[in-house]
């Protein structure tokens, strides 16, 4: 039997980074539709490509780590970036508009973590943005973004 030429690794969309990378886009999608003035704040467009290009690039990257380990590599630190930037964003839009970011050891952020451990699809996280005020929303894009960080460091250290 001879030897497969390209080497798979599995399907992108069963790591849990690309999923959560997933998640982001969505409610940050959603986020901006809602709480942002696309004609007046150029923000809403970098931070909803920011929360693509996070997304499409774990997708790329580990698809080409198939074939090359210097562009899979590459492309997931550049989803890294974009994310890293988002968060910037989110942090951005609190500060701007005098509202509050969860404190790293505070209830919230221990409630978030725990949700982020068991819920990995976005219509969960939309319903539950329904009912939230925007800087809540935020706070959670923050928490999320901060575990995804986390999940890619730890697939770069694998790759």
């Amino acid at each position: 039997m001879s030897e497969a030429l390209v080497k798979q690794y599995g399907d992108y969309k069963n790591l849990f980074s690309y999923r959560k990378a997933d998640v982001i886009y969505q409610l940050t999608y959603y986020f901006c539709e809602t709480y942002m003035n696309r004609s007046k704040d150029r923000t809403v467009d970098q931070m909803v490509q920011a929360a693509r290009s996070g997304k499409q690039n774990i997708s790329e990257g580990y698809t080409d780590f198939a074939t090359s380990m210097k562009t899979g590599i590459h492309l997931v630190n550049v989803a890294k970036g974009s994310l890293i930037e988002l968060k910037e964003d989110y942090i951005d839009y609190l500060r701007t508009r005098g509202l509050k970011q969860w404190e790293p050891h505070s209830e919230q952020v221990a409630a978030m973590k725990h949700l982020a451990s068991v819920h990995n699809d976005a219509e969960y996280y939309l319903k539950l943005a329904q009912t939230r005020s925007d800087d809540t929303i935020a706070n959670m894009a923050i928490c999320l973004l901060e575990q995804t960080d986390y999940l890619l460091y730890k697939l770069l250290a694998w790759m």
